[in-house]
């Protein structure tokens, strides 16, 4: 899920005394909200300078940077500031951090102003370019890399780059078997979409961008959130949201349902389906709809979301039938189950050929916590190692498991405490993590529940995009030779540690500290117990399987003032013997020679050697000719790709192909080794 009007009430008085309590209003409101944002820019500038962990300063250097950063998160492309407009913002390239400090932001919102405004310039030319005819047979290409090309210094340059950018769209479209007449429709409303989008972009937005770009100076994760992203960031943490359990997506200007969420409000409906526009939404205690058509997301998902128990109205206009009606659904918790741990039983006989054994896979999304829960005493909060353990149980229940696989891929990170508690139901005991200070000190986080809850065999599955708490697992598993990684090279390498704190000039919070939003901050570098952190480096899998994403700029090193790697000594552990250096060699052998035999490992090679050549080009051929013959192959793939089925949250968690079944069979050769090296100690 991604993130017109109010209707007015008529109201009988004079247009001078309309105006007059409208602007008296007005003039409140702005001020209030002007030193409100002072207090916050302020609070966070002292926040980052005594917290973060490089406790480096908010000097001339750093303003410079959040410059750059600002204008690159901004206009990343270069389509639409010129260098004149940079070289006259430049002009407060050095004062930025004493503004910030003193808790003037006046900048960020001049900025964006002047952003609007040039979009706004350019939707004229856009538009003229999109009619134009072009020529597809001349020999010319657009630069892709933005970060190697410079500002535009005229008009004249920035008119030819948008010639270009809607010469590359066009021909896109038309790659993609679309007619000119419709390709050309489609990028008027794209375009008119992204104007009225940012338009839309509020206050409080401007500021989160303005301060975040501050944040990500220090390191790419620290970050400002509002009171709204707070609250995003909440229910991916807990799990729940209270609402009506609907996941949405914008399409041409409208809200339309994407999913529906099982156990929500619009499921025990009924009437609500996928594919259905929503066109309005109005609350129980007030008069109307609020028509939404061409409303950014993120406010139709918070008009939408609201206090359990409360009634919403929807209007909507239905996918079958396009009829329009009005549905009241009452609002209520929803549990993101798709979100959660889950475990299924594989019976590789009928899966893989040869071997009868039974693996238990457990799918973690994430370590996710409630932590207000678990600090009101709540029984029943969210938890990852405990919904890992309710699995595990469920495995024995069902007659036990040969062998557990742990399924990272994709798993962002999450709390610390649940990676612990996690790593602590596959290790006798002893440390699981290592964790460095502000101050340098380093403190070791130890399992705390003596005994393994599984005690066979365990093999973890990571990717380029598993990260941070999921690392830290990972590290375990590895140096206390608990099992076996397969997956990617590496993982993400994020190894830094993020603390969420209440924007607040209190030191005791009382009421609601959220007010201000909060600023998730880098205060702790994480080591593995070997000493290694996984800082940009992350860490290695024993079996490397080919992937695509494996050669995308997708890790840690890739990332603007990513800390550096390091290392810290060793903790005291005791490693397991069950996972030898010989054990790996044999198990990366046999699958080599499996994985070389495969067809569709093959085609997976050819798809990286095809994503290589095209991530070293600079450009790209504006020729009709040229691409057709450079995306042949790629064409067939997606033909290839729309055969397959979609993953609507309902399927196997560890569906059968060839990647997944090379996994079974490597964590049965796995079992294998293990077996003979009992039968050769005993």
């Amino acid at each position: 899920m991604k993130f017109k009007n109010p209707s007015r009430a008529a109201v009988s008085m004079t247009a001078g005394m309309l105006f007059l309590a409208t602007a008296t209003f007005c003039v409140q409101q702005l001020a209030s909200a002007q030193t409100s944002d002072q207090t916050t820019a302020k609070l966070v500038c002292q926040m980052i300078a005594r917290k973060h962990i490089s406790h480096a300063p908010i000097d001339d250097d750093v303003s410079k940077r959040l410059l750059a950063r600002y204008l690159k998160t901004l206009d990343p492309q270069k389509l639409y500031l010129t260098q004149a407009d940079v070289d006259e913002l430049s002009k407060s390239a050095t004062v930025l951090d004493d503004q910030l400090k003193a808790g003037n932001v006046d900048f960020a919102y001049s900025t964006f102003t002047l952003y609007l405004k040039r979009l706004n310039d350019r939707l004229s030319m856009i538009g003229k370019q999109i009619d134009a005819e072009h020529d597809f047979t001349i020999d010319e290409s657009i630069a892709i890399d933005a970060d190697k090309l410079g500002w535009a210094k005229s008009a004249d340059e920035l008119d030819d780059r948008w010639r270009k950018r809607v010469k590359y769209d066009l021909l896109a479209l038309i790659l993609d078997d679309t007619s000119v007449a419709e390709a050309r429709t489609r990028l008027h409303k794209r375009y008119y979409n992204l104007k009225t989008q940012m338009k839309q972009t509020e206050r409080f937005e401007q500021l989160e961008i303005f301060l975040t770009s501050l944040a990500h100076c220090f390191d790419p994760h620290s970050s400002y959130m509002s009171k709204q992203t707070l609250e995003d960031f909440r229910i991916q943490m807990e799990l729940k949201l209270q609402g009506i359990g609907a996941a949405l997506r914008t399409d041409d200007g409208y809200t339309v349902v994407a999913q529906i969420v099982p156990g929500g409000a619009a499921e025990k409906d009924g009437r609500l389906k996928v594919g259905d526009k929503i066109i309005g939404v109005g609350q129980e205690d007030e008069e109307g709809l609020v028509d939404i058509v061409e409303m950014k997301l993120t406010r139709v998902v918070r008009l939408i979301r609201g206090p359990k128990g409360t009634i919403v109205r929807l209007q909507i206009k239905s996918e079958e039938n396009s009829d329009t009606q009005v549905y009241e659904l009452t609002r209520q918790v929803i549990e993101l189950k798709s979100a959660a741990v889950q475990g299924e039983i594989i019976e590789t006989k009928s899966r893989i050929n040869g071997s009868n054994s039974r693996i238990g896979v457990i799918n973690i999304p994430s370590f996710y916590r409630d932590f207000r829960g678990a600090q009101q005493g709540r029984d029943d909060f969210k938890s990852t190692a405990r919904d890992v353990r309710k699995v595990l149980v469920e495995f024995r229940d069902a007659g036990g498991v040969d062998a557990v696989i742990i399924d990272l891929r994709t798993n962002g990170g999450g709390a610390l405490s649940e990676a612990i508690e996690v790593s602590g139901l596959f290790i006798d005991k002893g440390p699981v993590v290592q964790v460095k200070d502000q101050n340098g000190r380093i403190r070791s986080h130890d399992d705390e529940d003596p005994g393994q809850f599984y005690t066979g065999p365990l093999a973890v599955i990571c990717n380029r995009l598993s990260a941070s708490a999921s690392e830290i697992f990972a590290g375990a598993i590895k140096d206390y030779r608990r099992g076996i990684l397969i997956g990617d090279k590496t993982t993400h390498g994020k190894g830094t540690v993020q603390n969420v704190m209440p924007v607040s000039e209190r030191l005791f919070l009382l009421g609601n500290p959220a007010d201000r939003g909060a600023l998730k901050l880098t205060i702790n570098q994480f080591y593995r117990v070997n000493g290694d952190s996984t800082q940009n480096q992350g860490v290695q899998s024993d079996i490397t399987l080919p992937s695509l994403i494996d050669h995308m700029d997708l890790g840690e090193s890739s990332l603007d003032n990513a800390l550096a790697f390091d290392h810290v000594p060793a903790a005291g552990y005791t490693p397991e013997k069950r996972t030898t250096d010989s054990v790996i060699s044999q198990l990366q052998k046999s699958s080599a020679a499996r994985v070389t035999k495969n067809p569709d490992f093959q085609n997976t090679s050819q798809d990286i050697a095809r994503y290589l050549k095209k991530k070293n080009l600079k450009a790209v051929s504006l020729n009709l000719e040229k691409r057709k013959a450079d995306q042949a192959e790629d064409r067939k793939k997606k033909e290839e790709d729309k055969d397959a089925p979609e993953d609507d949250g309902k399927g196997p968690i560890f569906p059968q192909d060839f990647y997944n079944d090379e996994v079974l069979n490597i964590t049965l050769d796995y079992l294998t080794l293990l077996k003979k090296l009992k039968v050769a100690t005993n």
